[in-house]
């Protein structure tokens, strides 16, 4: 173990998770076949689409057209399928105008034809269409407070859900009679496919009450003619048993399982045991974050559960309820927290990112963690405590070079978290 470098075993997990799951490698298997007698559309919405995009256009077999929107600086080239980029996490105008066009598309389709529509996290912002009589500045400062809140993604977009005229279910309709085949990279806790990207193409359980319900947990207010869509049921969507439904079908080509099979993979032919806690923790990042260190702390000391050496590894969707003015993101505030509670305990790395490549709404991935950097932040004048309370991760660990910055991946399971116990 003498020549064996922490940081790069790390990044290497990481490296490793990501490529597990990118459209290339995911999204062929799952093709459908083209119909006979009528026209293939594909359209889609999310950090992965393009890739997704150019992934269908290399290996469809017959003519293809379509429009899919990703976010800003995730798009590729493609040559019969138009990728529009959109902001995220927050909509703007042109997420509008790509929604608009995508359901002005596929109007007027006949039973024949089939829509290949491609799903990944953040579809929610990128498609944003709102419903009637509500406003895109009315969406945008309720995604605000939501993302600020705590909220859980399944909460955030229950409400989104109640307050859109593409997502919940109501994409699908507008395609009807046509046939709609979804493919799923899930970014979502449990992999239910009517959470990712607040469901456009699936049927939805939940209800205006559930949205209402979310709203008043949080306290959030929002503007009188938006209670008034939800409490009068005309936001509701559309549910599981209605037959316009029928005839699709949905597969979830990617998940957070696979990306941590493969970095546990990657792992043991390095000579590190691996232990996969959860594909599918939420909660707050730093309470997280100290559970984390506790488990560590316990192998190191005692040899409980696990023998080191080893590496933990975890993923989900964690969340920040935001209290500071700092530069956060959920992976920089993860590790900050488990280095305040590891106290520099010798022998403990760590490495969490966000399997886009983009930490919240930052340009880095997440960061890396080791047993000297409060130490080196200490030397620097930085007091990670303080750091913590303002939710600056991201100043804490740029300061330390020890941002992981791998730009957009186009693909996105969520969270990736790796504690090795040396």
């Amino acid at each position: 173990m003498s020549t064996f470098n922490p940081r790069q075993f790390l990044l290497e997990l990481y490296g490793s998770a990501v490529a597990a799951v990118s459209a290339e490698k995911c999204l062929p298997a799952y093709l459908p076949t083209p119909p006979v007698n009528g026209r293939t559309l594909v359209i889609g919405a999310g950090k992965g689409a393009a890739a997704m995009a150019r992934a269908v256009e290399q290996h469809w077999q017959g003519d293809i057209s379509g429009l899919v929107v990703t976010r800003y600086g995730h798009g590729v080239d493609c040559q019969r399928i138009e990728v529009i980029e959109a902001a995220h996490p927050v909509p703007d105008e042109a997420g509008l105008r790509a929604a608009g066009r995508i359901m002005e598309m596929v109007r007027g389709l006949s039973e024949n034809d089939l829509v290949l529509c491609l799903i990944s996290g953040g579809g929610s912002s990128l498609l944003a269409l709102p419903a009637p009589g509500i406003t895109l500045e009315q969406k945008q400062a309720i995604n605000r407070a939501l993302l600020k809140s705590g909220a859980a993604i399944s909460e955030m977009n229950c409400v989104r859900k109640h307050l859109s005229a593409i997502k919940g279910g109501r994409l699908a309709l507008a395609c009807a009679p046509a046939r709609v085949v979804t493919l799923l990279i899930s970014d979502v806790p449990g992999d239910d496919p009517g959470i990712v990207a607040s469901g456009p193409t699936l049927p939805d359980p939940t209800t205006c009450a559930d949205a209402l319900a979310v709203l008043r947990k949080y306290a959030i207010e929002v503007p009188a003619n938006v209670r008034e869509h939800l409490e009068s049921g005309a936001g509701e969507t559309p549910k599981p048993n209605d037959p316009r439904f029928a005839r699709n079908e949905h597969h979830v080509i990617a998940i957070a399982q696979d990306a941590l099979e493969a970095a546990a993979q990657h792992a043991r032919a390095a000579g590190i045991t691996p232990y996969i806690l959860s594909d599918g923790i939420e909660g707050e990042s730093r309470d997280i974050a100290v559970m984390h260190a506790a488990m560590a702390r316990q192998v190191a000391a005692r040899g409980q559960p696990f023998q080191r050496p080893c590496v933990i590894i975890s993923g989900g969707e964690t969340t920040v309820t935001v209290r500071g003015s700092g530069r956060g993101g959920r992976n920089a505030e993860f590790l900050l927290s488990l280095g305040v509670a590891l106290e520099a305990h010798p022998g403990i790395h760590a490495i969490a990112c966000d399997t886009d490549g983009i930490d919240g709404s930052e340009d880095n991935a997440g960061a890396l963690y080791a047993p000297d950097s409060l130490a080196r932040g200490q030397a620097l004048n930085l007091r990670a405590r303080t750091l913590l309370e303002n939710n600056d991760g991201y100043g804490f660990f740029s300061a330390l070079d020890d941002l992981v910055v791998s730009g957009p991946t186009r693909t996105n399971v969520n969270d990736f978290r790796a504690v090795l116990v040396l």
